[in-house]
């Protein structure tokens, strides 16, 4: 901060806040993590609501009739390893390797697919059988919740496509990196959020 004298006030004194420099890109990663807050308030409220409501059946089918487990292990374990490779590809672009880079984001996606198809299989085969949202609190506090989640990981998969577009272009530029960043932190958050649907929804569902 600096002084200057008003010229024929020598006892008035003005002060001029000299400007801080900010490293580049630091607001778009503070305002993620405020998105990132955002997001998780939603998915609260969303468990929230299901603990209220997931125990209400209204003679329709519980959890123990429209659960299937070995599918939920399959689907959890697409997710973990998404999570794992798209590691991998931090990995390979601090090291600058552009086509590591890309290469696990493929894996990660391709992964990430799995993970919504299985899913989507889940749904058709819970209505088929009448288990509809419309049939319980319960199950549509459950396709309110895991649905939310999965749109979330759809909206990631082609976030992902649109930067492996952009880094085939472009490169691991600084801009690349910062993206790249970003979507780490939205796919591993979605990773923590289906671990605790998986607990909370599915397995406590199962015990009850």
């Amino acid at each position: 901060m600096s002084a200057v004298d008003h010229a024929g006030g020598g006892a008035e004194t003005f002060y001029r806040a000299e400007e801080h420099e900010h490293p580049e890109g630091s607001n778009t990663m503070l305002g993620f993590w405020i998105y990132i807050m955002s997001d998780t308030l939603i998915f609260a409220m969303l468990f929230a609501c299901f603990a209220v409501l997931g125990r209400h059946y209204d003679g329709g089918p519980g959890p123990k009739d429209v659960f299937d487990i070995t599918l939920l292990a399959l689907n959890t374990t697409m997710l973990l390893c998404s999570s794992i490779t798209y590691g991998f590809a931090m990995i390979s672009m601090q090291n600058g390797r552009t086509g590591g880079t890309l290469g696990w984001l493929l894996v990660t996606a391709l992964f990430g697919m799995a993970f919504v198809g299985i899913e989507l299989h889940e749904f058709a085969g819970m209505i088929a059988e009448g288990a509809t949202p419309e049939r319980s609190a319960f199950l549509s506090s459950f396709f309110t919740l895991v649905g939310t989640h999965g749109t979330h990981v759809t909206i990631g998969i082609i976030w992902m496509f649109t930067l492996m577009a952009q880094v085939s272009r472009k490169g691991l530029n600084a801009a690349n990196r910062r993206r790249l960043m970003c979507l780490s932190m939205f796919w591993h958050f979605l990773d923590v959020i289906w671990i605790g649907v998986f607990t909370v929804v599915y397995l406590l569902g199962m015990i009850q």
